[in-house]
């Protein structure tokens, strides 16, 4: 695994490698030379999380290695972390230190950063959480200008609201997202904005209705919508189809149909396998799909979700695993081909590549 450090130099030396392997896994396709997108080498992530290691009177954040599980590295700052996490840290251990009822039994502490300027710090406790934690934290709050969640064993106490308002830029458009503490989030937003103009612009001359699948808070689906006719989308987590319906409000979009449904639902519904009562009042046969998105957990897409995928003359792929990706290619390599490609390095310094493909039907 790579380690972090700030040299351009050795920032490039990190990603050509790992362009290679991605060249080299997927030559056998006929892959178009692909969009490299850079991250920025440091500072790029908004979330960090840190246990809290707790050492005579002081605390201080740490990491465990999986080499070596219980001997943690303690550390000061976090280089890859965003900016605002950086500033944030050595005067949140200070104010908790400072606080006995903040203090007493913390184990971990989580940070959300936005490119927007909000932070939302969660604490956890191995103990409950009483009145006196809660006036310390309020206090905590107030004088570090942030959000503060506590957490204990079945137990949740939100100071103020659970979610940050992000604000990204795509291709010039202003977008903005809700992203909920504890929900998942594109940790790298600088990326983000790049995976999501290159999305946007595989999609200008596509036409027709959209199909997505694992479409989480609306990430993908707010950019996309105006490309095509009608969205339906679908997601199972209660709490990201709550944001994605909070987002595409606000962002005014009004083209998307929202589902809570898994993708081997929503096939078997558009096979007509059998009825939903969730997609009673969607007209499945009004819909003229071309294009499917999808940007799945890093298993892939399983073999009723590829036979699904064949159905559509294009599919949009955004990826977090090159290796199941290139599987999930090499199963539909016979119907469709490759039209585009990109790659996103959206974790420096680890073997980690975010890649994106669209593959087009291929000729009768």
């Amino acid at each position: 695994m790579f380690q972090p450090v700030n040299d351009p130099q050795a920032y490039e030396a990190q990603l050509a490698v790992k362009l290679a392997g991605f060249r080299k896994d997927f030559a056998a396709f006929g892959l178009p030379e692909p969009a490299v997108f850079r991250s920025a080498p440091v500072h790029y992530r908004q979330r960090a999380e840190f246990r809290i290691w707790h050492e005579a009177d002081g605390i201080h954040y740490a990491m465990f290695d999986p080499a070596e599980p219980k001997r943690p590295v303690l550390m000061e700052t976090f280089p890859v972390a965003a900016e605002s996490i950086c500033d944030l840290m050595p005067r949140l251990k200070a104010a908790i230190t400072a606080r006995p009822e903040l203090k007493r039994r913390i184990f971990q502490v989580n940070f959300l950063a936005t490119l927007s300027g909000e932070m939302l710090v969660t604490l956890l406790y191995h103990r409950a959480l009483d009145a006196a934690w809660e006036t310390a934290a309020r206090e905590l709050a107030a004088e570090l200008g942030v959000l503060v969640i506590g957490r204990s064993l079945k137990q949740k106490i939100v100071l103020e609201r659970d979610w940050l308002l992000e604000r990204l830029t795509v291709n010039g458009r202003p977008l903005s997202y809700q992203q909920i503490e504890g929900a998942f989030s594109q940790p790298n937003a600088g990326m983000n904005q790049h995976m999501l103009g290159w999305a946007c612009r595989q999609a200008e001359e596509l036409g027709g209705d959209l199909m997505e699948l694992y479409c989480g808070n609306g990430n993908f689906t707010v950019a996309l919508a105006p490309h095509f006719g009608r969205v339906l989308a679908t997601e199972m987590s209660k709490s990201s189809v709550r944001a994605a319906h909070h987002n595409l409000q606000t962002n005014d979009i009004d083209n998307v149909t929202m589902v809570r449904m898994a993708a081997e639902e929503i096939s078997d519904a558009m096979a007509r396998v059998r009825p939903f009562t969730r997609l009673k009042d969607v007209d499945l046969d009004s819909y003229r799909f071309s294009t499917l998105f999808v940007d799945p957990p890093r298993a892939g897409l399983d073999d009723n979700t590829l036979q699904f995928a064949r159905g559509f003359d294009s599919i949009l792929y955004i990826s977090c695993n090159p290796q199941t990706l290139r599987d999930n290619v090499a199963a539909l390599i016979d119907t469709h081909e490759i039209a585009a490609s990109a790659v996103f390095d959206q974790f420096p310094w680890t073997h980690h590549l975010e890649c994106g493909l669209l593959l087009n039907r291929r000729a009768a």
